[in-house]
């Protein structure tokens, strides 16, 4: 009878322990499983009205009260994206780049005085890529939160000849015409929240958080989505921090692709 090395047997322990047979190889770690979505994410695509339907039908008073306060804000967003610019998720083409993107970025918005311009967010995905299909859902999110930034997607490969699958999703970033980070391959070391992607967003300028009405003003008693930062704001603080710290957010590079960038393996000039 032939001798199955690979077999749990005592007599090939005995083997191993005289060197006669190598060591088993170690077991493979099992994975561990993705973690519950919250609540906000869930019920990332409801409308206003759902929200309603379903705080109305909650199994608790806790959820019902943030399934409220989630229909408050969405009713905050919406009204935000009738003021705003944007507010949503642009498909473009690579024809469209420079107008979309760059020459976007320089426009300063209404009213700025400091001429900040204009944040724009390049989202490369390809469909069939679970984290980037992921990735997308939060970037449709984002677009709505903060519609003064503009979001435009677009095919990676569209976009950069040759692009490998395993750079996507990448997000490049702009203002005033200059590109200030760029994140590759986001979500593929593990599954990302949207927190830390909004985080990562502000800290490399895509985003600048729009100040709040000082208390008692007018805008404030018309602010419905304040509760739920107010009640919910010490759980979203410790994850954006959190989140801020634990990004894989690199630091700029030139994607255009200087001569002397051996760092770029990807040159394009939109």
């Amino acid at each position: 009878m032939a001798l199955n090395p690979n077999e749990d047997t005592e007599f090939n322990e005995a083997l191993r322990k005289h060197g006669i047979l190598p060591p088993r190889p170690p077991t493979p770690r099992t994975p561990s499983p993705p973690p519950s979505p919250t609540i906000e994410e869930k019920y990332a695509n409801y409308s206003a009205a759902q929200l309603r339907e379903l705080a109305a039908e909650a199994p608790d008073d806790e959820t019902e009260r943030i399934l409220e306060l989630l229909r408050r804000r969405r009713l905050q967003e919406a009204r935000k994206v009738e003021m705003a610019r944007f507010g949503r998720v642009y498909p473009i083409s690579r024809e469209d780049y420079t107008r979309e993107v760059t020459e976007a970025s320089q426009v300063n918005e209404e009213g700025d005085e400091q001429q900040k311009g204009t944040g724009v967010v390049v989202f490369l995905y390809k469909d069939g890529i679970p984290h980037s299909d992921r990735a997308m859902q939060h970037i449709q999110i984002l677009a709505q939160r903060h519609p003064h930034t503009k979001f435009v997607s677009i095919v990676g490969d569209k976009c950069i000849p040759n692009l490998p699958d395993a750079r996507l999703p990448m997000l490049i970033i702009y203002r005033k015409g200059e590109v200030l980070n760029q994140l590759v391959s986001w979500g593929a070391d593990r599954e990302r929240k949207i927190e830390e992607l909004e985080a990562v967003l502000i800290l490399a300028g895509a985003i600048i958080p729009q100040q709040r009405p000082p208390p008692g003003s007018e805008a404030d008693s018309d602010n419905d989505g304040s509760d739920l930062e107010d009640d919910l704001g010490d759980d979203s603080s410790s994850r954006m921090r959190s989140a801020a710290t634990s990004t894989n957010a690199k630091a700029p590079k030139n994607i255009r692709g200087k001569k002397d960038d051996s760092d770029s393996d990807f040159e394009f000039d939109l």
